[in-house]
């Protein structure tokens, strides 16, 4: 059983790759980002994430596990993905192995669920400026410690 200490995490450098390599592959994209952060979701995020708010998972969850089924990687982060990145992606490992049994998730891949470590603070940090993996980034929020 996945906890808190097993999740997998991933470095924004990593991330960074594998989703210029997806960008520049023909076909359906095989990564899925999920970001579960909620009022602090402005000033940017990764490009081609998917807001899912922290405080609307509960509801959400089945939803997502449905519209994922078929992702290779499922990567989630909230700010610093200390909390409630790594509690999203338990709550959707838990569905996703509660969903599979019952028949909801009709043909599910082996799916890795990841977390990015130090989240959109250490994304912003390294990718905040490039804007084929970054968007909607406000370079002034993250200068004057808006978020620190």
């Amino acid at each position: 059983m996945a906890t808190i200490g097993t999740l997998e995490r991933v470095s924004a450098a990593t991330l960074s790759k594998l989703i210029l390599a997806e960008a520049a592959a023909e076909g359906d994209p095989t990564i899925a980002v999920v970001d579960v952060r909620d009022d602090d979701y402005i000033g940017g995020h990764i490009k081609g994430a998917q807001n899912v708010p922290s405080r609307t998972l509960d509801v959400m969850l089945p939803t997502l596990v449905r519209k994922l089924q078929y992702k290779e990687t499922v990567v989630f982060h909230c700010a610093l993905s200390q909390q409630r990145g790594p509690g999203a992606a338990l709550q959707y490992i838990r569905e996703r192995e509660r969903m599979i049994p019952s028949g909801e998730v009709t043909k599910p891949v082996k799916q890795r669920v990841v977390v990015l470590d130090r989240g959109f603070v250490g994304w912003q940090e390294e990718y905040g400026t490039d804007e084929r993996l970054t968007e909607g980034y406000r370079k002034e929020l993250w200068e004057d410690g808006y978020w620190g």
